[in-house]
């Protein structure tokens, strides 16, 4: 059974590739995902807040005589919230290239252009594959139409592509007026990947102590759905590889997301939530599946469920709406 894909220009044993999380933090995970069959792995993302705090001192130099303003003093994190900095960011990955076999890409988590980026040749001379590029940015601006983000998006990316030779991919969000035309304008930029889609993590409020909390939801299997969509629909229409990350938990999840064009499916919830050895459930759960529909390998149903080839295209667009609404019944008239 041929699982082998290709991704960013790389050729990869399988589609089955870790998503950047605090699993890759620690080099013995990383030996532990290869073993389990990753065919290459994202390293947890390096934040352009670090590299601002370890440049520019930030800690000391907002501190000082802020005392009278203390709202700033919560501007950015604390640096005991980074597991590690810049530096010791690229150090590790110089130490995974050393220890494993399969291609290692790194992550940048960034929102503005600006030396910062400058860390994205480093990250390449580090030793990795390819660059993750994770723009996440919360617009609040309430003059600020969509036009002038999208065009700080594209800003980002070509920032950051002109200091690398190594392929870079760019994870978005859903959040565009129009995400086809968003999507498109990367690709024209020279992006080599579209990572579909970011999730972005909302805050919650502890009632008790009265404060915003982060909290991480794990994602369920039904997330899969919304990037499962838009693979189908840019299938085909962009020459950028398509990844898909959330969602995917299980061997048929896999699957569906290759039918629909993708090259890659990513991993992450369901690693945190059931062990790193889970990869190669996954990956026997698909060979199964492939054996039983006759197919022989992952390039054979790659795109062959997208909007371009599927015998429905209209199923991705509104008339799926409305033919599920139709169909659907109140469990107290069945």
């Amino acid at each position: 059974m041929d699982l082998s894909t290709t991704y960013l220009g790389l050729t990869l044993k399988s589609p089955l590739v870790p998503s950047a999380s605090p699993l890759s933090e620690d080099i013995d995970n990383i030996k532990r995902m290869e073993d389990a069959g990753a065919a290459a792995v994202v390293m947890h993302s390096l934040f352009e807040e670090q590299i601002i705090h370890e440049r520019l001192e930030l800690e000391h130099h907002l501190s000082y005589g802020t005392e009278s303003y203390a709202e700033s003093l919560n501007f950015f994190p604390e640096p005991e919230e980074f597991n590690v900095g810049p530096e010791e960011y690229l150090e590790h990955i110089r130490k995974a290239k050393e220890q494993v076999q399969i291609p290692i890409i790194g992550s940048l988590n960034g929102h503005t252009p600006g030396g910062w980026v400058e860390y994205a040749r480093l990250i390449e001379e580090a030793g990795a594959d390819a660059l993750e590029l994770n723009i996440y940015y919360i617009p609040t601006d309430l003059d600020k139409p969509g036009g002038e983000i999208e065009k700080e998006y594209l800003q980002v990316f070509e920032a950051v592509k002109k200091e690398v030779s190594i392929p870079v991919a760019v994870k978005l969000s859903p959040f565009f007026s129009n995400l086809a035309h968003m999507a498109k304008r990367l690709d024209e930029a020279g992006a080599n990947g579209l990572v579909l889609f970011n999730r972005f993590y909302q805050p919650d409020i502890d009632l008790e102590e009265m404060a915003i909390k982060p909290r991480i939801l794990l994602s369920t299997p039904h997330a899969l759905r919304l990037p499962m969509r838009w693979i189908a629909i840019l299938y085909g229409r962009i020459q950028a590889d398509l990844a898909a990350t959330s969602g995917i938990h299980k061997s048929q999840d896999a699957i569906k997301m290759l039918m629909v064009g993708a090259r890659v499916t990513m991993l992450c919830s369901v690693l945190l939530r059931y062990g790193i050895d889970y990869i190669r459930v996954i990956e026997e759960g698909m060979q199964q599946w492939m054996a039983e529909h006759e197919y022989e390998s992952v390039k054979q149903m790659q795109g062959s469920m997208s909007q371009l080839k599927c015998p429905d295209p209209g199923a991705y667009e509104r008339a799926q709406y409305m033919r599920a609404l139709q169909s659907y019944r109140p469990a107290h008239e069945l």
